[in-house]
Order: C-alpha cells, then sequence, then structure tokens
C-alpha cells in the first residue's frame, strides 16, 4: 500500500518535458525579440570605427557617452520632442473625451438609429487610411490652410472609432442594477457617467489612454506630409531627417534612436498591468 500511494503518475514526466520545451520556445522567441534592442544599445556606445567594423562586435569594446550628447546636439532634438509631447497630450485628452461620450451613448442610451448609425461608425473603421489621405491632406492644406502647423497634426485625430468601440464594449457590461440604483437617487446620465461608470472603467481608459499617445507618439506618414519646417515636426520625422543627415553614422544614429525609443519603453513597463486588464475587461482577443 505504502509503495502504491508514494507512486508517480505516469503522465508527470511528460508533463515536464512539455513545460521545458515550451520555456525553451518561449525563451528562444525572447532573445529573438529583444536582440534588436541589444543591438540598438550596444551600437549607440561604440566609436564610429567600432559601429562600422566587420565582422561586428557583440560588446562595446570602449564605451563612449558622448555619442548621446553628440546626437542630442546635431538635431533639434528638444523641439522635436515639445512638439511631439504637446500633439500627444492634446489628441490624447480630445479622443477620451469625444469617445466616452459616444461610447456611453451607444452602450447605455436608446435613440432612434442606434444601432444603423453606430454600423455606419464601425464601417468608415474599415476604409484603410491610405484611402483617405490624399482627401484630408487637401481639406487642411487648401480649405482649412493649417499646414505646417501644430493644429494640423491634433484636429483629424480628436476622434477614434476603435477608442468608442473598446469603450461601448466595457460600458455595456456594467450591470444595469448600478444606472437603475442612480435614477432611484435622481442621477441623470452624466452624473451616472462620472460618479459610477468611469471609475468602473479605469483599466479600459488607460488602454485607450495609451493606445492613443503611443499611436500619437509614433506618428510618421501625416506629419511628414504636412509638415515642413523644424519648428513644428515630430519626433518621428525629426528622427527620420536625423538618419538621412547622418546616415554613415551608425553609432549616432542609434544613439538617437534610444532616446527616442525610451518614452514608449519605460510607458510601457510602467502600465502594462493596466493594459492586459483592459483588454481583457472588454472581451477582445488578439
Amino acid at each position: 500500500m505504502a509503495s502504491t500511494a508514494l507512486a508517480r503518475p505516469s503522465g508527470l514526466p511528460r508533463f515536464r518535458t512539455r513545460t521545458v520545451l515550451k520555456h525553451v520556445v518561449l525563451s528562444a522567441v525572447a532573445v529573438v525579440i529583444a536582440f534588436p534592442f541589444y543591438w540598438m544599445l550596444s551600437t549607440a556606445f561604440k566609436s564610429f570605427f567600432e559601429a562600422t567594423q566587420f565582422p561586428p562586435t557583440l560588446f562595446p569594446v570602449e564605451f563612449h557617452l558622448e555619442n548621446f550628447a553628440e546626437a542630442w546636439g546635431d538635431a533639434p532634438f528638444p523641439t522635436f520632442f515639445r512638439n511631439t509631447f504637446v500633439i500627444a497630450i492634446a489628441v490624447t485628452a480630445g479622443e477620451l473625451a469625444t469617445s466616452i461620450l459616444a461610447a456611453y451613448a451607444f452602450a447605455r442610451m436608446s435613440f432612434k438609429g442606434q444601432g444603423v448609425l453606430f454600423f455606419i461608425l464601425l464601417a468608415t473603421y474599415m476604409i484603410p487610411s491610405e484611402a483617405t489621405l490624399i482627401p484630408n491632406f487637401v481639406l487642411v492644406t487648401k480649405v482649412l490652410r493649417l499646414s505646417d502647423t501644430l493644429q494640423v497634426q491634433i484636429i483629424p485625430f480628436l476622434a477614434s472609432v476603435f477608442s468608442v468601440f473598446l469603450l461601448r464594449q466595457h460600458f455595456r457590461s456594467i450591470p444595469n442594477e448600478l444606472a437603475d440604483a442612480a435614477k432611484v437617487d435622481g442621477a441623470g446620465h452624466l452624473r451616472f457617467l462620472w460618479k459610477i461608470v468611469l471609475p468602473l472603467s479605469v483599466p479600459v481608459l488607460v488602454v485607450v489612454t495609451l493606445v492613443t499617445a503611443l499611436g500619437s507618439y509614433d506618428a510618421f506618414q501625416w506629419p511628414l506630409l504636412v509638415t515642413n519646417s523644424d519648428a513644428v515636426r515630430p519626433i518621428q520625422v525629426g528622427m527620420a531627417q536625423f538618419r538621412t543627415e547622418f546616415g554613415a553614422q551608425y553609432h549616432l544614429e542609434m544613439a538617437a534612436a534610444t532616446f527616442v525609443i525610451a518614452p514608449v519603453v519605460l510607458i510601457f513597463l510602467f502600465a502594462q498591468r493596466y493594459l492586459i486588464q483592459g483588454v481583457a475587461r472588454t472581451g477582445i482577443r488578439g
């Protein structure tokens, strides 16, 4: 009896083998994903000759911290960062305001033509951005005359179908009993939205904020099309200009790329928990 009780289950070795193999595969994938970031960072500390030699070195022979200062001074990166943060904050605030109100209306209110209007809204999300690029360019440059300004990089992105859809999915999951209790207490839609719905939607709001802010930070095609001067260019267009002017200076390119990507990495590291929770609560799976 004792030997039978202490016997190891027959499926345990197979389970352990599958677990080990799974971790090996995941570790290999992690190395493949992380290696470009390591290469960027290591090259940023190399000298010009070490960065261009063949075969390349995996680790810098000497650390050249002056590469970052030199790259920072060779282009107006402070202006690029300032423009980017102004645009990202304005776009994020505007998109949150419009998306919250529109999502609440579609999720918690009833009005004539609600389903048709929401279907049309989703249909616009299926249109490729390239199809509307030229009409939008003509509108903002010829009609509104906003070319080469910060406004032209903000106004077209103050509303987002994706954000409306994401918030609507979450708002619909809030129990109707809370809405009924709020009506009994005399609360209207705005008070119910502000006092109950938004506090319960913090993870999803963080997701919308992150997606919007990072999308604005990474914007390249539209700013490249509508800007002509460094005074209003965002960081990605400025980085492309820097790469064109200093194409052979790989160590300076990697140094500039390092401090350009640093804010995105830091934001994701601190907010990844909310990002996972928000996507899980909306019921959307990638």
